[in-house]
């Protein structure tokens, strides 16, 4: 017998899981499909971010971090070490037992709040106009199940774009997963693209003693964060870090030699080059993740990019079909897929109650940015670059973690805070950071922005002293000249 529910989600991600949990919890009878498996072939929930993305690279990016303070900054405390060694397989080990404990919490949470898992690719075959049910076919290799569902939400998420004259094998070309499993370091490491995957992971191994070279083929660089920011970045990485990064690059070629990898290509003034590294990574974006789900027989509606064309509450042109995540407009960030999975949860509830409910929407526009680096980038709202092309005038207040007492204590002082606010109303558009653990201050610029205040709002907060937060209130208080410690 063909099993029947209200909810289908097909893709286990963070977009996927999280809204297969909030319609259990509402009382919808849910199934998650999802086919990904680990490199021991067993299927793993939390797609891409809980698996090689988010989480892994983040412990290695810690224990890269530890490595590098020890080598460098804890004399300065008066800890003297000797011998000092990186075991890159027990980082491996570490970094494999947090992604297990992660994948196999969100079977947990599935068995709590009665979720049903199936694994496999889930396809969508056919819909019953006459009592509005989707069949869906769920393949896990030669085992094929049919199950039936009313409102179906896609949340397949994304996978690694490819360069056209390259293939990725992950022993000598790597993509994102490949460069998280690498055991030892390699003595020069190469890297196409200075996104957050190529910045993270370049900073990963540059720390261990790599010597590491990042080819962006965008004439500036960061050219989604504000500019200011970006400057800052790429001086501190080059300068401080080691990294060497160059921009507007044009990739001609690349050869996997016996010994090295080799890169051809023309640099940002056409002229010719020659990169050798032992291992490449290659990080040039991500693309939607549609292929094989029987969307193009429905005929779901998707852009050129491939991106499967929404409304701003997530539904597609197939009757309740909705699509969350990396697979539709927006930046491809699990915290902006998960809350569109709730949004699209509580909707189907709404509407399965018999309630019209349509204000359950995420903002776009208001979504938190980090890039793990050290020091930390985050940001919020709307670059200077932009207010100028959209002709906004605003106000900026900026303040620098080198007169913060908590970031001397530290010893992180590079980076600095920046307010924007309108000039008129004194609404802030946006903020931006580069310091430590801005990916935790952040938080406090996304509610204030959520909630329309005001740079004078920031202001008047009182932070807790001594603290890293002060930052951010002394750059709320620089938007009116009023900064009281520089």
């Amino acid at each position: 017998m063909t099993k029947s529910f209200d909810v289908a989600v097909i893709g286990a991600g963070p977009g996927g899981y999280v809204a297969a949990i909030r319609c259990a919890q509402l009382g919808l009878n849910t199934v998650c499909i999802d086919e990904w498996k680990n490199d021991q072939g067993v299927a793993s929930l939390g797609g891409t971010c809980l698996n090689v993305g988010c989480i892994p690279s983040k412990a290695l990016l810690e224990s890269s971090e530890n490595y590098a303070r020890a080598a460098h900054k804890f004399i300065d405390h008066g800890i003297k070490l000797e011998g000092l060694s990186m075991d890159v397989p027990v980082m491996i080990t570490r970094k494999n037992k947090i992604v297990k404990a992660f994948t196999g919490g969100i079977a947990m949470l599935f068995k709590k709040n009665k979720v049903t898992s199936l694994h496999g690719r889930g396809t969508l075959f056919k819909h019953e106009e006459e009592n509005s049910i989707w069949k869906i076919q769920v393949k896990n290799g030669d085992e094929i199940e049919e199950i039936q569902a009313e409102y179906v939400i896609i949340a397949t998420g994304s996978t690694p774009r490819q360069l056209p004259f390259i293939s990725v094998d992950n022993d000598r070309i790597l993509d994102n997963s490949g460069a998280l499993a690498i055991t030892e370091v390699p003595k020069r490491l190469g890297v196409i693209g200075a996104g957050v995957i190529g910045l993270e992971m370049g900073s990963v191994w540059r720390r261990l003693g790599s010597e590491v070279t990042i080819l962006e083929a965008q004439s500036n660089f960061l050219m989604a964060a504000d500019e200011q920011i970006a400057k800052e970045a790429q001086k501190i990485f080059t300068r401080e870090s080691g990294l060497v990064i160059q921009t507007g690059v044009e990739i001609k070629s690349i050869q996997v030699e016996k010994e090295q990898v080799v890169v051809d290509y023309a640099d940002a003034e056409a002229e010719s080059q020659k990169l050798e590294v032992d291992k490449l990574i290659v990080a040039v974006g991500r693309i939607p993740n549609t292929a094989g789900l029987g969307t193009d027989e429905m005929g779901l509606s998707k852009n050129e990019r491939g991106y499967i064309e929404v409304d701003e509450y997530c539904r597609t042109n197939l009757p309740k079909v909705y699509a969350v995540g990396d697979v539709v407009r927006g930046p491809m960030l699990a915290h902006k897929a998960s809350e569109e999975g709730v949004a699209v949860a509580e909707m189907i509830a709404s509407e399965k109650q018999g309630h019209a409910n349509e204000s359950v929407k995420v903002n776009l526009n208001i979504i938190p940015w980090v890039i793990y680096t050290s020091p930390e980038i985050a940001w919020v709202g709307k670059t200077e670059q932009e207010l100028k092309a959209a002709g906004i005038a605003y106000r900026a207040g900026q303040f620098p973690f080198m007169a913060n007492g908590r970031a001397r204590a530290l010893g992180e002082t590079s980076g600095f805070v920046k307010v924007l606010a309108d000039a008129d109303t004194d609404r802030i558009l946006g903020v931006h950071m580069i310091g430590p653990y801005v990916s935790e201050m952040i938080a406090e610029a996304v509610v204030a922005m959520e909630f329309a205040a005001s740079s004078e709002d920031l202001a008047r907060i009182i932070h807790a002293h001594p603290s890293l937060s002060e930052v951010l209130h002394e750059a709320a208080l620089a938007v009116d000249k009023r900064a009281l410690h520089i």
